[in-house]
């Protein structure tokens, strides 16, 4: 049985459980609190950070290699391209997400209101939380000028860069943290990505000590 050893609050993780559910490949889920860098989990992944999920015999790591490699080891459906400018966009745009957003909004929100306590840190950094909550206006504008053109983020079809986006927004809804309501455009094409099947076990996750926000599982929200 594959197994995908993951944290139901990470991006990257729902990134890989979102490109395994729209290829339908049935996976075990075993949940990991990776930031307490256990013996076994290191053996896995050196890196220490998830995902990773054990497939065909081996350890694979990073959720953008992992999704390559399902990509090209299971091709049907295709969240790549097939020309060469259309998997440039894709990429270019999953590396905007994991990297730029992740730095400049889903560390700073997700990591002082969520990971900051599951870590006993202590008390949320006000300046990160202001400086996420400012920055993500600028990425959800951006998004807004992508789907100005575009039917999903990096063209008319939908494809991996709709899921590492729609990874990072998702956590950071769970806990209320997207004004949905200033940006009619990303809210339509979440509502159209939230509604896909390989979505619906995201929907359903549970974090103890952090409820969901009341419309979060909700799809006409």
């Amino acid at each position: 049985m594959n197994r995908l050893y993951h944290y139901p609050l990470s991006p990257f993780s729902r990134k890989v459980r979102l490109a395994l559910g729209e290829k339908r490949i049935e996976v075990e889920l075993a949940e990991e609190r990776y930031w307490e860098q256990g013996i076994e989990f290191l053996r896995r992944n050196p890196a220490g950070q998830v995902p990773i999920l054990r497939m065909n015999g081996r350890m694979l790591s990073d959720s953008q290699a992992i999704c390559e490699y399902l990509e090209e080891t299971v091709p049907t459906p295709p969240l790549l391209p097939r020309d060469p400018d259309g998997r440039y966009e894709v990429r270019r745009l999953c590396a905007w997400f994991d990297g730029k957003f992740h730095a400049e909004v889903t560390s700073k929100l997700m990591g002082e209101r969520v990971f900051k306590k599951l870590r006993g840190g202590g008390v949320p950094d006000s300046a990160s939380v202001k400086a996420g909550a400012r920055d993500i206006k600028y990425h959800l504008g951006y998004m807004t000028h992508l789907l100005e053109t575009r039917r999903w983020l990096a063209g008319n079809d939908m494809t991996l860069a709709d899921f590492a986006a729609a990874a990072h927004l998702s956590c950071l809804d769970y806990v209320s943290d997207v004004p949905w309501d200033k940006y009619e455009s990303v809210k339509d094409w979440y509502a159209k990505i939230k509604s896909r099947p390989a979505f619906r076990s995201i929907l359903a996750d549970q974090v103890p000590g952090f409820r969901p926000a009341p419309h979060y599982a909700d799809l006409d929200f």
